[in-house]
Parts: structure tokens; sequence; C-alpha cells
């Protein structure tokens, strides 16, 4: 406190202790608008550099090397202009972006922010900005090929607001490969239209789940314990791998049943299902025992931990080696409770693109994205 509230009243303390949080949040809403609007200035000036080069470029497409030509002549012009900030490979990135994105503003916005040069054309935007995320995002969303995939991150990114480094993370354990795999043919699109929605238990299981950050190697010797302690020391990354909504809530948590004591591995919450869900960790093959177990500490949580209004708690083993045919004969169907194989280091992601080539091909028509 200052000394000079001191010889403030009370009624005039309190008043001035709004003024100063008013003050601090509108500053604070203030600093995110004016990043927000700087960086949709920022893309739409590159989109309409990037449309101005591919128009002047097909003009001349019968020179050879023309093309080239065009973006390091304008390189240099601009580079004398503004002294810095537009080389060849920035100008590259532009022409680039505006053919990956070029259905995202219509003509008429297109001329009034290149030729009228008017600032009404964000108070179109408002709540549906064309470009959400950063440049340095684009520069990466561009490398991937897929349209349904670079779609996908695009939304995820905006939604979750992952960091520059969250979304190359995300991108290198192959998110989206990983997620399209856990679902059938019917869902597989949807990624791509609406990002990762959580409806229904089945939609929190990836295949594989990746733990490369714990930073235990594949082939060390190491206990359940140990990968119980790696995850509660990297919570926070392992939070990020199970996807949205998830608040943990215990690690060994104890229950006691017919006077019998057992431990649940990890305990966690999730507010978009509103419901509980169990984590158990198996360094070896699934076994039905396994399953089993499971089963009864789910049954557990049902009938003795979960409110009336709260949704079936869901249990998920965490295994080194899964079979399909044993889970699907051990458990009911509809039981809440699925098998994922974790992974210590990032998966093969051509290999997972492999998978799921046939799909996109089906849904897309095999047609080429930029």
């Amino acid at each position: 406190m200052d000394k000079n509230d001191n010889d403030l009243a009370p009624v005039a303390l309190n008043g001035i202790d709004a003024l100063c949080r008013n003050s601090i949040e509108l500053i604070q809403y203030a600093r995110k608008v004016t990043a927000r609007q700087i960086n949709l200035v920022q893309l739409m000036t590159y989109y309409a550099i990037g449309r101005w080069i591919v128009e002047e470029q097909q003009h001349g497409e019968h020179r050879a090397g023309y093309g080239k030509k065009v973006i390091q002549t304008l390189s240099i012009r601009l580079n004398a202009e503004f002294e810095k900030g537009f080389s060849v490979d920035t100008l590259e990135n532009a022409r680039k972006f505006y053919l990956c994105y070029q259905d995202r503003i219509s003509e008429t916005v297109f001329r009034n922010f290149t030729e009228e040069k008017s600032e009404a054309v964000f108070r179109i935007f408002e709540g549906q900005a064309p470009f959400t995320l950063s440049w340095s995002h684009y520069l990466q969303l561009m490398r991937i090929k897929n349209l349904d995939e670079r779609r996908f991150y695009e939304i995820e990114a905006t939604e979750s607001a992952w960091s520059l480094r969250t979304l190359q993370r995300q991108y290198n354990s192959s998110l989206y490969e990983r997620l399209a795999l856990s679902r059938n043919k019917d869902e597989v699109m949807r990624l791509a239209k609406q990002g990762n929605v959580i409806e229904k238990p089945a939609d929190v299981v990836k295949q594989p789940t990746v733990l490369e950050f714990l930073g235990l190697e594949e082939q060390a010797k190491y206990s359940e314990n140990d990968l119980e302690s790696a995850i509660i020391d990297k919570l926070q990354k392992f939070l990020l791998e199970l996807g949205k909504g998830y608040l943990f809530e215990a690690r060994q948590k104890r229950f006691t049943y017919d006077e019998e004591n057992f431990y649940v591995d990890l305990v966690f919450y999730n507010r978009l299902l509103r419901c509980y869900v169990l984590i158990d960790l198996k360094i070896d093959k699934l076994t039905h025992q396994d399953l089993g177990q499971m089963q009864m500490y789910v049954n557990y949580y049902d009938r003795y931990q979960k409110l009336p209004d709260e949704n079936p708690t869901i249990g998920i083993l965490l295994c080194k080696e899964k079979n399909d045919a044993v889970v699907q004969m051990t458990l009911p169907e509809n039981s809440n409770i699925f098998a994922s194989e974790y992974s210590l280091y990032l998966p093969d992601k051509k290999l997972l693109q492999k998978k799921l080539q046939e799909w996109i091909e089906e849904e897309t028509g095999g047609k080429d994205e930029c």
C-alpha cells in the first residue's frame, strides 16, 4: 500500500482501488486489441503483396525466369524504401500465403484495403477476422501440404491460444493423424472443419499418446512409478498432450472397498465432458486383468464419487502394448474404458500420414492444396 493511502478515507480508498483496477484492465484490453489489429494489418498486407506478385508473374509466365525476377526486383525496391523487412524469402512467403488462403478475403474487402485504404474494412471483421494467428504461426502452417490438416491446426491454435512452440510440438507429434486414427472415417473430416470437438468419451483418446517430453529413454529400464513420477514432474505438458478441458485432481488416489485399499494412478476431471477421467499406467503388454481392474475403478467412481448431474466416468489405460482383440472381448460395448499405447519418442509422421491417405483421398478427391 502506498504511504499516501493512509490519508484517504475508506470510501475514497475503495474508489481509488476500483479506479486502478479498471484502468489496468482497460489498458490490458487495449494492448490486446492493438496487437490483434497490428497483426491483422500485417497479414493483410502480406496477402495483398502476395496476390500482386502472383498476378504480375502470371502476366509474364511465358518468359523464362520472369517470376523470380519479379520478386527480386520488388525486394530491392521495398528495402530501398523501408531499409529492411522485405527479403526475397519474405516475399516468397507472401506469395505462398496468398496462394494458400486466397479464399479468405472477398474482392470488395481487398479493394477497400488496397485501393481505398479504408480503416472501415476492419469493422467488417469484428468477431470473424480472416486471419487469427501471427505471421510466425502461418509460416509454420504453410509448411503443411494437406489442406484438412492445415485447417485443423489453425483452428486448434486459435481456440487454444497455442504459442508457436506449442503448435510446432503438436504438429511434430502428429496430433492430427493420431486423433484421426482414433475416430471412424465419418468423423475425420470434422477435424478439418471444427477442430477437436469434445462431445463423447472416445473424443479424448489418441492413438498413440506421445510422451517424448518426459525424457525417459525407450530402451531404458523404468517402473510404472518412474513413469508416473515423470508425468507429475511434467504435468503441464502432459495436460497439453491429453487435450482440452482437463483438470488434475490426484495421483495414487486411494479408495477402500470391502476393507481393501485400491489406488488409481492418476485422477483427472474433464470440464467439457463433465466427468472423471481415471488413468492407469502399464509399462508392459495390456492384459484382461488390467481391463477388469479399470472396470472396477470406473464402477466405484460412478457409484460413489460422481454427482447425479455428472456424466459417467471414463477409464484410460496407457500401456506399452495393447491388443485390440483382448480389449473387445473383455469389455462390454460402450464401457467408457479405452486403451491407448504410449510412445516415448515422436511418432513416424510419414507412417501415420500413409495410414490416413486413403481417407483423405476419399473425402477430398485427392486435390492439392496450395
